[in-house]
């Protein structure tokens, strides 16, 4: 009696082998395009910079991210060099280089900006898209990873960042999220930035160099700033005939569980925000550049200092307003920080930010002025 077996045939695949985020790019950089039913984030290879999001169902698909390599084509001029995208990372190091840095090729906002990461997983589980990559700092001795995730349904973006120390010592670490809006989004007279400073400050300036409305050195309670003539200038948003350049730093409210920066467009009714934790970022710094041909740009950094300075300025400092102006990173350890991105549409009439609050699965943003409330859906933890 002869039997037939149906033959079988076995696909066999490496095991091991992560999934890939879809490959794209943007102004020619090499990226990956992260997104769900509500946004699309675009994340360059080269230090992991947020270059856009958008709203998926936006005909226009308008980024309130800078952008000043678009800034330079529309004004036929050259692409600045090494000038940041977007929301991009600074660490270790926040502002400029020491001449000895310099010399020993450390470049200026920290070492994680110029370096190409290497993925480590990308992976769908159930209604949550995670991808997670990291790179080594080989200058500062420090390795980086980040994961970011993204959940079906949801306006946000879960960041959550760790920095290992690969020394044998403790050590001051320089972090900033440089998170930065530009035009169109950001609108003379019309965006709105605001977020829960207890204290806030000019950043000092030598006289006669550059356009200044803010008065050098000053503080002041957020968001009345000194102007340069002696009255007060509201600074959640820029002038409507802009021509001028400044930076304040401001310290957040320590009482808080979270703090917040965000910035509305009342017109586009869309809003982009942060949220975070005042003991890992304690500072947001607004650095303003308003030329005239109204290609604006403005940060939203939140940082672990107050200014982008030198190293050993920042250690220099200590302190201000009785708030660290670096972070601790011991000796072969290592420290995290996370924050939410949001990105979503405002109702009809909210024009500012009183208050934004994470409980019970939501965020929950309010305009107390208008009694305008957006409320959206946040299922996983900071």
């Amino acid at each position: 009696m002869v039997r037939y077996f149906p033959l079988v045939v076995f696909l066999c695949l490496p095991l091991g082998l992560p999934a890939q985020a879809p490959e794209g790019s943007f102004e020619g950089r090499p990226a990956v395009v992260l997104s769900n039913n509500k946004l699309e984030l675009t994340v360059l290879k080269l230090g992991g910079s947020f270059a856009s999001i958008v709203l998926r169902d936006d005909p226009e698909k308008l980024n309130p991210l800078w952008n000043p390599v678009r800034f330079a084509r529309e004004s036929g001029q050259k692409e600045p060099e090494g000038a940041g995208l977007g929301h991009f990372l600074c660490v270790d190091g926040f502002g400029p280089v020491s001449p000895e840095e310099r010399a020993a090729g450390l470049p200026g906002h920290g070492e994680a900006h110029t370096r190409e990461w290497e993925p480590k997983s990308y992976a769908k589980r159930g209604n949550t898209l995670e991808f997670s990559f990291s790179m080594r700092l080989p200058l500062v001795q420090e390795d980086l990873t980040r994961t970011v995730r993204m959940v079906d349904g949801e306006n946000v973006i879960y960041v959550e960042t760790e920095l290992e120390n690969l020394l044998a010592f403790d050590r001051p670490v320089c972090w900033a999220e440089h998170a930065t809006i530009g035009s169109p989004f950001l609108k003379p007279g019309v965006t709105a930035v605001d977020l829960p400073a207890v204290r806030s400050k000019t950043r000092p300036y030598v006289s006669g160099r550059g356009s200044h409305r803010l008065a050098s050195g000053e503080e002041f309670v957020w968001p009345n700033a000194p102007g340069v003539d002696g009255g007060t200038v509201d600074v959640r948003t820029a002038p409507l005939n802009p021509s001028s350049g400044d930076h304040t730093a401001s310290l957040m409210d320590p009482s808080r569980k979270y703090v917040f920066v965000t910035a509305v467009e009342p017109e586009r009714r869309l809003i982009l925000g942060y949220l975070f934790k005042p003991e890992e970022f304690p500072w947001v710094q607004s650095w303003e550049a308003y030329p005239p041909t109204l290609r604006l740009a403005r940060g939203l950094e939140f940082s672990t200092q107050p200014f982008d300075v030198p190293r050993r300025e920042a250690i220099r400092t200590g302190s201000l307003f009785d708030a660290p102006t670096y972070r601790w990173l011991p000796a072969r350890a290592r420290i995290r920080a996370s924050f939410l991105m949001f990105f979503a549409r405002t109702p009809e009439g909210m024009r500012q930010v009183d208050d934004v609050r994470l409980e019970n699965g939501k965020l929950t943003v309010e305009d107390q002025s208008t009694g305008r409330t957006l409320v959206l859906d946040v299922s996983l933890p900071l």
